[in-house]
């Protein structure tokens, strides 16, 4: 069964916030606890509410203290490789999407170029043929096709003559 898209604001009835808040207390703790047994991390967590007057902290107050001060005594370098803040993990986000809005142009072009390919064999001339770019590209996406046929008749001329 699907669950429906959780929309992330502030829950306005306060005994439904209370309920939410003990749930994904609950479930956070399971999955802090799969993840420093499974993976061998040290792990902890604390969390504050106005519902409590006490933190919630995991696994244990000793252990949470321990952590930290693990944490606390690395080099500077070290504590902050991998942590990121809202600006650098946008910044991550638009560089990686970038490389892949520039890898999917390229598929694009390559494409257009595959179907102009296609469209001259077939007779049609609709490419621009006073585009020295155009051409080029048309030229080079060619010899990439002469290429690697010349290098499957060569496979196959080598299997048949073993």
């Amino acid at each position: 069964m699907a669950r429906k898209r959780v929309t992330l604001e502030l829950i306005s009835n306060e005994s439904a916030r209370k309920v939410t808040l003990k749930k994904r207390k609950a479930g956070l703790w399971k999955k802090l606890n799969e993840l420093t047994t499974l993976c061998g991390v040290a792990a902890c967590a604390i969390i504050f509410s106005t519902y409590d007057a006490q933190p919630d902290i995991w696994p244990s107050p000793i252990e949470a203290y321990n952590v930290l001060e693990k944490f606390k005594n690395l080099p500077a370098e070290i504590q902050g490789k991998y942590m990121m803040d809202q600006n650098s993990l946008l910044r991550r986000s638009i560089m990686q999407l970038n490389v892949r809005l520039a890898k999917q142009r390229t598929k694009n072009r390559e494409l257009e170029m595959d179907l102009v390919m296609a469209e001259s064999m077939a007779g049609e001339n609709n490419c621009d043929l006073n585009n020295l770019e155009y051409l080029k590209e048309l030229v080079h996406l060619l010899k990439e096709k002469i290429k690697f046929v010349t290098q499957k008749i060569e496979k196959i001329s080598f299997a048949l003559h073993e």
